[in-house]
């Protein structure tokens, strides 16, 4: 696979998408380039806006494995790593596999469940592997967790550790439709005649690995590079924050940025990359002072914000 694959696989998925999922071009792009990236997704929005029917798209024009556990209060590790189960025939205990040993991985409604649960995936996004009473399991490659939340304010949630949180690579929003297009939304349901919508494969078997490869032939110049640093220097000493982008934060957003860069048919980054992509790769990776939770400000807008205020390099002549 090459660059040029890259884009052309990726206009025909993002294609099929947008068969389904109506005026959100944007939110699937980064989609997308976070599934090009190697990396887990977390869907934050508010109950009925197609997170669900988004990932599970995804799934299908990926052509991967598909697998759906519903984060519940009473859901419990076992229940999405797999368990011992003693053979009462030979008398010996074999290891039946949970829901994680699969291709895509949609783990609905993570906030949901308690946090030992949550923290159930920790090891599987982080090392793709499980580990079950002191043995370890690989995980099928390539492995994917997209997962869906609901905003942490609403009732019968438990925020996702720190931790976990800095597994994800990105995470999305998708918002209210506007006025026509839900409009269009409802039209299409009736032409379809049925709830669910499917969609065929767009990659064959291994090529997701193959593409994923490829873009290590995307290029970040130097200067590229000292800016991504800048932005997560700047979000540390950023009075706001009591937390700011770790250097796996700069990794991340470089990652994201290559992704971005390939979909768009180029084999280097641009800083207009670094910068789409540096909101749904860092915000969520920080937190703000205790002083600062009563005024309205959110690390989204103190991602934009630094944007605003570090410079932005010029490329030299390729």
């Amino acid at each position: 696979m090459t660059l040029a694959d890259i884009r052309s696989r990726g206009e025909a998925m993002l294609a099929a998408l947008e068969s389904v999922i109506v005026g959100k071009s944007a939110t699937l792009r980064l989609l997308m380039a976070a599934i090009l990236a190697d990396g887990h997704v977390l869907i934050e929005d508010v109950p009925g806006v197609a997170k669900t029917m988004m990932a599970r798209a995804a799934s299908q024009v990926l052509g991967l494995g598909f697998r759906r556990v519903q984060f519940t209060p009473d859901l419990l590790p076992a229940d999405i790593t797999g368990s011992f189960i003693f053979d009462q025939r030979d008398r010996s205990f074999s290891f039946r596999k949970g829901p994680v040993f699969t291709g895509f991985l949609l783990a609905d409604e993570i906030n949901r469940a308690a946090p030992k649960t949550q923290s159930a995936l920790l090891e599987a996004m982080a090392e793709r592997q499980v580990t079950v009473e002191g043995e370890t399991f690989a995980l099928p490659r390539p492995f994917l967790v997209v997962a869906t939340q609901n905003p942490v304010d609403l009732e019968g949630t438990f925020p996702l550790p720190e931790a976990q949180l800095d597994r994800f690579l990105v995470r999305l929003s998708v918002g209210y439709p506007e006025a026509e297009q839900e409009r269009e939304i409802l039209e299409r349901r009736q032409a379809r005649r049925a709830d669910v919508p499917t969609l065929q494969s767009v990659l064959g078997e291994g090529e997701l690995s193959a593409l994923q490869a490829a873009l290590e032939d995307v290029f970040v110049e130097a200067s590229v590079l000292d800016y991504i640093v800048a932005l997560a220097r700047a979000s540390r000493d950023d009075r706001r924050l009591s937390l700011g982008a770790s250097p796996r934060a700069s990794l991340a957003l470089m990652a994201m940025s290559r992704a971005l860069a390939a979909l768009a048919g180029r084999a280097f980054v641009l800083p207009d990359d670094v910068k789409e992509a540096a909101v749904p790769v860092l915000a969520h990776r920080m937190m703000l002072r205790p002083e600062y939770w009563g005024e309205r400000i959110s690390t989204r807008e103190v991602v934009a914000d630094l944007l605003g205020r570090v410079p932005t390099p010029s490329l030299s002549p390729r």
